[in-house]
């Protein structure tokens, strides 16, 4: 018998997130010398809350902003991965180096860099503005859109489920 939803959600360990699209809204403000992207300040706080509870939080995007990177160092998160073009090679390699099970990850993307990448995770997720395909092959499509609290979405979800966001909250 398949688990459901809210039940496969008490194995994560691990959360894997692309960027553009799902930790922004995906637009791009292009201006001389950077292209600047905005965050939720909520999704923040979760991502911060999950790495403080022992989670792994994984950035794969194929992005390569420096300022990206320094707000997620900021957070406290350690696995950083950016300019990557093939995404489930890359999962593939971390889930070897952290020994980590497909059950253990959930994956949330957006578009059709993540879609690989996404068939490996146990639990696949996408926000709501997400690419059709994307969403054709999601666990769970949030009701919030990329760049919206699609993070805070999944990850409040799941620490609550596993009793451990009260902690943080």
């Amino acid at each position: 018998m398949k688990q459901n939803f809210k039940e496969s959600l008490h194995s994560i360990t691990c959360f894997v997130f692309d960027v553009d699209g799902v930790l922004t809204d995906g637009s791009l403000m292009v201006m001389q010398g950077d292209q600047i992207r905005k965050m939720n300040i909520r999704d923040g706080f979760a991502l911060q809350a999950a790495v403080n509870s022992g989670y792994k939080v994984i950035i794969i995007t194929g992005g390569n902003s420096e300022s990206v990177r320094i707000r997620l160092e900021q957070l406290g998160i350690k696995e950083i991965h950016s300019g990557i073009r093939d995404k489930k090679e890359k999962l593939l390699e971390l889930m070897e180096e952290n020994n980590l099970s497909p059950e253990q990850i959930i994956y949330m993307g957006d578009d059709l860099p993540d879609y690989d990448a996404m068939q490996i995770a146990g639990i696949r997720t996408c926000p709501s503005d997400a690419a059709p395909e994307i969403k054709a092959i999601c666990n769970y499509i949030s009701p919030v859109s990329g760049g919206g609290g699609c993070a805070r979405d999944i990850i409040e979800q799941v620490m609550r489920l596993q009793n451990n966001w009260h902690t943080h909250s």
